[in-house]
């Protein structure tokens, strides 16, 4: 079995066995996977509890990264080979599907690509090293502006780079441009401006989706971000609260 979700941002709660009983009838065979936004900040003792509080449930949690990861921490863990694609074990069965990978999962491929451009951030990012950090954090907080602080709740890596795009290409003319499901963090510049109606500018990596979404024959694309549920077409459903099953 396969099930797909949305944004968890370190809140796994509706993995609860009151809100999702369907994993009373799964095992580590069977998968859930997140769209992005899986909450991985820190070391702390919180974080540690809630990563090995998945790591007892019954299934084996899958997720793209988002823009709310801690790049930084993501970049000291080993990178591995699992069903035909790189990923990260965070756990043993709590793993990061890389960028641009093609894997094979109950006889699915499945292509993902994590990440996207942080929209909340209207105050800019700050930068503890720099000499007016506060007086600049005291205007904002005054102003009720969102901001992020440069690796403490931002960083740069929250947009793939070239050789990010390339993987994702490579990997998809090994499998003539043919997969499965799609799953990703944000969304093509077509499907978000269906979405926003202008209010998410497009960048590098939707336009990328948008050359994979014409280039690409595939079954569903599943992707989170925008907070909320809703099926854009048959072929794309974005996720935010909701657990469905694709398998």
């Amino acid at each position: 079995m396969i099930y797909i979700t949305g944004d968890c941002h370190g809140n796994y709660c509706k993995f609860n066995t009151n809100v999702f009983p369907e994993q009373k009838y799964m095992t580590k065979d069977d998968y859930v996977i997140i769209c992005g936004d899986f909450g991985f900040w820190d070391n702390s003792k919180e974080q540690n509890y809630w990563r090995n509080w998945l790591e007892k449930k019954p299934f084996t949690t899958l997720w793209v990264d988002g823009n709310h990861e801690n790049y930084d921490l993501l970049s000291t863990i080993e990178t591995d080979i699992w069903n035909g694609g790189k990923v990260q074990f965070i756990n043993p069965s709590v793993i990061h599907l890389m960028r641009g990978q093609v894997y094979e999962i109950e006889g699915f491929r499945i292509f993902t690509f994590g990440g996207a451009r942080s929209h909340d951030i209207s105050g800019g990012i700050l930068d503890k090293t720099e000499p007016d950090y506060r007086r600049k954090k005291r205007q904002l907080d005054r102003q009720k502006k969102s901001y992020r602080v440069n690796h403490v709740s931002w960083w740069k890596e929250e947009m793939p780079c070239e050789e990010d795009f390339d993987e994702g290409r490579r990997n998809m003319e090994k499998h003539n441009w043919n997969i499965d499901y799609i799953i990703t963090h944000c969304c093509s510049s077509g499907t978000q401006e269906m979405i926003g109606k202008g209010m998410y500018p497009s960048d590098k990596l939707t336009d990328y989706l948008q050359e994979i979404k014409r280039n690409c024959n595939y079954k569903q694309w599943f992707f989170g971000h925008y907070h909320n549920d809703r099926m854009i077409s048959p072929k794309e459903i974005l996720l935010y609260e909701r657990i469905i099953r694709i398998v």
